[in-house]
């Protein structure tokens, strides 16, 4: 039985990704070139990967003389936003506040970010509070 398509990025997508929320616009070449490493991917499978990725709607191509030139038409945070969205529903029965506790539960957090959680939870029960 064929395995399901992912709808999010799988690890080697989003390494991908990032060369390109980097660079803005790239070639198969740049990209390979831009990987972290020294096992870098053949270039015939970063642009299998690349392809990949423009199926699923994270990028587009154009030409530039012979070359493909990639460019990102998701941006990080909503590629972000897709995958905490999908990892609440999957393993957090559709559950923000079990991600966040799990979260705070097991997690290191910086003084700085409760900070911020606490100026958007405050921010989140006033506006609550106001309806």
């Amino acid at each position: 039985m064929a395995r399901k398509r992912s709808t999010t990025l799988t690890d080697g997508e989003l390494k991908l990704m990032r060369v390109l929320w980097t660079e803005g616009r790239a070639t198969v070449n740049d990209v390979v070139g831009a990987l972290p490493g020294s096992r870098r991917p053949a270039y015939n499978t970063v642009l299998t990967m690349l392809r990949i990725l423009e199926r699923k709607g994270y990028v587009k191509h154009g030409k530039l003389g012979r070359a493909f030139v990639y460019c990102p038409i998701i941006d990080r945070t909503r590629a972000q936003r897709s995958a905490v969205k999908r990892l609440v529903l999957d393993l957090f029965d559709n559950s923000p506040g079990l991600l966040l506790m799990n979260v705070l539960e097991h997690e290191s957090v910086d003084a700085d970010e409760l900070v911020q959680l606490r100026q958007l939870l405050g921010e989140d029960l006033s506006l609550r509070t106001a309806d």
